[in-house]
């Protein structure tokens, strides 16, 4: 325990000048080894600048493009002709930044094994096997998406000229990429809506005979349900739609989630609106001929509104496909660098100075408080014992 009989001041005091006395003794330390601080540091930086120059130089070239807009592909138009559907399917994606697309397809391997085809990389790299040319080039180049809305291919080589044609090739790549993808799902399209186009016609054909079998009534000619049944159509298509949209709202989002309300809202709107619709267009009880008629005459125009629809898309899906895909728009063309990238010869020299010298710095310290501790019994006994432990521990005896 603490003598009590030392003032509280006098203590402090003497705990004052133990830290004075323990910093002048590091201060005599640095003093004592500072040729050895200065010179070791500078010469390691010196040897670290001379050794940048014998390693090859590494060149960066760079191309910026232009990714293609949304909305300005067929397929975006089959969308919002879809109305609240188009918002569904744009929704869908979670994409916040639409170049995070294209980023991806940048670093995918499919454009990845295009360009080590066609470049031969796993012979420039020295690669065993693909994956391992696929991982350095990966670590060669790099994909920036700007704040302009602009996409940047960064690739390094030895070589400036293969570098610019490496990024380039990059953009090449993509293009083909897009070109087999806006394919691929044009097909898509085509065939799905060529199968609705030929269940809805049979339907058609089918609401037409029973509208000639059910012959015509003056008193329905001249209520003129043309309109009126065109809107109920029009009604009934909406609710198939939104029918649909609250289907595909299920897989994803729980009942309780407002989009999911919303829809509901809508739907439930709709109906009111159909039943309304139907209302005005049905006729007197005393017309049960009247009521036959209007009700084919509705089947009629509603199958027809279908037709159309499935028919304009079935169109834009073919027209897609003969497509030769989307095009990118390049801003700057890759071109061999005058300029190497690295090795930064001034930042590596000043880092291996800096990082050596605290390197250095920490070795004094502890050089001497090992030799400060063998002039201490106490000291000189933990040493000894800690010697011993190593030992032990390495199987020494």
């Amino acid at each position: 325990m603490p003598d009590s009989s030392i003032p509280p001041a006098t203590a402090a005091a003497g705990d004052l000048k133990d830290d004075e006395v323990d910093l002048l003794d590091l201060l005599q330390v640095v003093a004592d080894n500072l040729r050895l601080l200065v010179l070791l540091p500078l010469a390691a930086g010196l040897l670290a600048l001379a050794i940048t120059f014998a390693v090859q130089p590494t060149f960066t070239a760079t191309t910026r493009f232009m990714p293609p807009l949304p909305g300005q592909g067929s397929a975006q138009m089959m969308l919002q002709s879809l109305g609240a559907l188009g918002g569904l399917a744009g929704a869908a994606t979670g994409l916040k930044n639409p170049n995070d697309q294209f980023l991806g397809f940048l670093a995918s391997e499919s454009v990845g094994h295009a360009l080590i085809g066609r470049f031969k990389l796993i012979e420039r790299y020295k690669a065993d096997y693909k994956s391992d040319a696929l991982k350095e080039l990966a670590a060669t180049s790099r994909f920036v998406s700007g704040k302009d809305g602009l996409i940047t291919v960064e690739v390094d080589d030895k070589d400036p000229a293969f570098a610019a044609s490496l990024a380039n090739g990059y953009i090449d790549e993509l293009g083909n990429l897009l070109k087999r993808l806006a394919i691929t799902e044009a097909q898509y399209r085509r065939v799905f809506f060529e199968k609705q186009l030929s269940e809805i016609r049979g339907k058609l054909a089918a609401a037409e005979e029973a509208l000639r079998a059910s012959g015509v009534n003056s008193s329905v000619l001249r209520q003129s349900p043309d309109a009126s049944i065109r809107l109920v159509a029009e009604l009934q298509a909406r609710i198939a739609a939104q029918d649909i949209k609250l289907t595909s709202l299920r897989g994803f989002l729980a009942e309780s989630a407002p989009d999911f309300k919303q829809a509901q809202i809508e739907i439930s709107a709709l109906r009111a609106q159909l039943a309304k619709a139907e209302s005005s267009t049905r006729p007197s009880p005393s017309g049960a001929g009247d009521a036959n008629y209007l009700a084919r005459y509705r089947d009629v125009k509603y199958f027809e509104s279908l037709f159309e629809f499935f028919a304009r898309q079935f169109e834009v899906a073919k027209t897609d496909e003969a497509r030769e895909g989307t095009v990118i728009q390049v801003v700057d063309v890759a071109l061999p660098p005058d300029k190497k990238s690295k090795p930064k010869k001034a930042i590596i020299a000043i880092l291996t100075t800096l990082a050596s010298g605290m390197l250095l710095l920490v070795f004094v310290f502890v050089r001497q408080s090992w030799r400060g501790a063998g002039q201490h019994p106490e000291s000189a006994q933990k040493l000894s014992s800690l010697r011993r432990s190593f030992s032990t521990a390495l199987g020494r005896r």
